[in-house]
């Protein structure tokens, strides 16, 4: 009968240690991306990432094809699949965001000058406010599924992936408005 208590404690000890975990790494991030955004100023000489606004879309497209691919694998019942799809998701939107740094660092921000300002900017603040969540729910989800709760899995990507998708597209729609607004700057 003593072991059922501390049998029962033991994994709410281990999800609190990763939720620490998790919440740092994000703190961190975030800190660290608005330092690069926010704290820094543009401009290192002889470099040119001009191409990386394109890559950066392609990412974000390739990783809204990813999860959607990954959703229908697992409405099949094909987990294994699931698996490989959400991985390389992750991966794509891990290096959009290494990407997405580069080009900021070097190049500073691109200012909107199209006639759609205020569509711009709404699109623009949802997707910047939604993104700040996708890492952590991200890191949340692959932790259930790595422990095989998938009930808990599931309560969490209930979440994670229409927020996930919605980031992934409206990246995309932004490349479209900027570079429809001011190509010679993309």
């Amino acid at each position: 009968m003593s072991n059922a208590p501390s049998a029962s404690l033991e994994p709410r000890v281990t999800d609190r240690a990763f939720y620490v975990f998790t919440g740092v790494i994000s703190v961190a991030a975030l800190a660290f991306i608005a330092w690069i955004l926010l704290g820094q100023r543009a401009g290192v000489e002889g470099v040119d990432l001009r191409f990386l606004p394109s890559v950066n879309a392609s990412l974000n497209a390739t990783a809204a094809a990813l999860l959607i691919a990954g959703w229908v694998a697992i409405k099949k019942g094909a987990r294994r699949v699931h698996q490989y799809l959400m991985v390389a998701a992750f991966a794509a939107s891990a290096l959009f965001l290494v990407c997405y740094l580069a080009y900021h660092y070097v190049h500073g921000d691109t200012r909107y000058a199209g006639d759609w300002r205020g569509l711009y900017l709404c699109i623009l603040a949802s997707h910047v406010l939604l993104s700040m969540g996708v890492v952590p729910l991200a890191l949340v989800a692959f932790y259930f599924a790595w422990r095989k709760e998938f009930t808990r899995h599931r309560k969490v990507t209930r979440w994670l992936a229409p927020i996930w998708v919605y980031v992934s597209v409206t990246g995309v729609v932004v490349f479209f408005m900027l570079r429809g607004s001011a190509p010679s700057i993309l």
